[in-house]
């Protein structure tokens, strides 16, 4: 023992601190372990991946081949449940409020990345503070169209005409505030130029009146026009993707066509709540990317114009919130508002 009282206070200190790490450690440890044990049991028993749309649209197409992807990889159920309504902000708010463990998931479209500004005032929820972003289950590219006979043929042409009449042409979509107007929006920002929106009820009544020549373009998925392409009636400027398709490998991406670095496509991702237990969120992430790289899977989204995604999990939770900022600034700049 220390023969002096200062030798004995730092004696005595030192054991105490020491014991206090050793405490410590231990609990980590055993966290670690927990978590360990946790992840390796998962899942024990049914999932459920909540689909904030209706039946039979894309979305819920997809996600009925992924969940019969895990259920099979799982030996678990996974049960797709319809649950729309608000833009998808009803589904998500319930996956949201539900029980962070892992087993009951979202799959939504690129709404979870739009809604938290175009419906600021009544989502009720707080997007990037409600939920982990787990995997990106698909991806799917636009196009720009024109009417065969617009005097446009290519994307500088197009950029060229609006400068020399700021405002003079229209470009059609869905409606306010989706992914194809906002991919004008963003487009018109990043070139530089003034582009009329004329939104419609529907992609349906958009196409005919650009098939009719009543207004000269718009942006559309790929599978939406590719016949239109096709058949001559429409002509394809440029792909929204930084790469090019296969089904339209003749046409530029829009940033090889003269606007640098532009991107706008419509993502699919699967989310769960915060705070899923990082050894469970993981291993969600890795089953995903491992079932979506099947052969299976990648013809069955190919008929739907869609990719797999295969992005580890911290990049697409950091793709997700530079998305959510991204379109915020374009929702922004444009003055975009829902109609009351």
């Amino acid at each position: 023992m220390p023969s002096t009282p200062t030798a004995l206070f730092l004696f005595l200190f030192r054991r105490q601190v020491m014991k206090h790490i050793i405490r410590a450690v231990a609990g980590v440890l055993a966290a670690l372990a927990c978590t360990a044990a946790v992840a390796a049991s998962y899942p024990d028993r049914a999932v459920t991946i909540v689909v904030p749309f209706p039946a039979g649209g894309t979305t819920d197409v997809l996600a009925r081949h992924l969940g019969k992807a895990l259920s099979e990889k799982w030996g678990q159920p996974v049960v797709i449940e319809n649950k729309s309504g608000a833009s998808g902000t009803i589904g998500s708010a319930d996956v949201a409020r539900s029980t962070p463990n892992g087993y009951r998931l979202l799959v939504t479209a690129t709404h979870h990345i739009i809604n938290p500004t175009l419906l600021k005032d009544t989502i009720p929820y707080d997007t990037k503070a409600a939920f982990s972003n787990i995997a990106l289950v698909a991806s799917v590219p636009n196009v720009l169209v024109v009417n065969k006979n617009f005097e446009a043929k290519t994307v500088r042409d197009l950029i060229k005409m609006a400068k020399e009449k700021p405002g003079s042409i229209n470009f059609g979509s869905a409606g306010i505030g989706g992914a194809n107007h906002l991919s004008g929006e963003l487009f018109a920002h990043m070139a530089g130029i003034k582009l009329t929106h004329i939104p419609y009820r529907g992609a349906a009544p958009s196409l005919n009146d650009l098939l009719a020549g009543q207004i000269p373009m718009m942006f559309d998925s790929v599978p939406g026009v590719l016949a239109h392409i096709q058949s001559g009636s429409l002509h394809a400027l440029g792909v929204t993707s930084k790469e090019r398709v296969p089904q339209l490998k003749d046409t530029p991406t829009i940033a090889e066509a003269g606007v640098k670095d532009f991107e706008a496509i419509s993502i699919f991702g699967l989310y769960g709540q915060k705070n899923i237990p990082g050894g469970v969120l993981e291993k969600i992430s890795d089953d995903v990317r491992n079932v979506l790289q099947s052969a299976d899977i990648k013809e069955k989204f190919a008929a739907l114009g869609a990719t797999p995604g295969n992005l580890p999990q911290p990049q697409f939770d950091a793709y997700v919130n530079k998305e959510i900022d991204k379109w915020s600034e374009v929702i922004q700049q444009a003055n975009i508002t829902l109609p009351k």
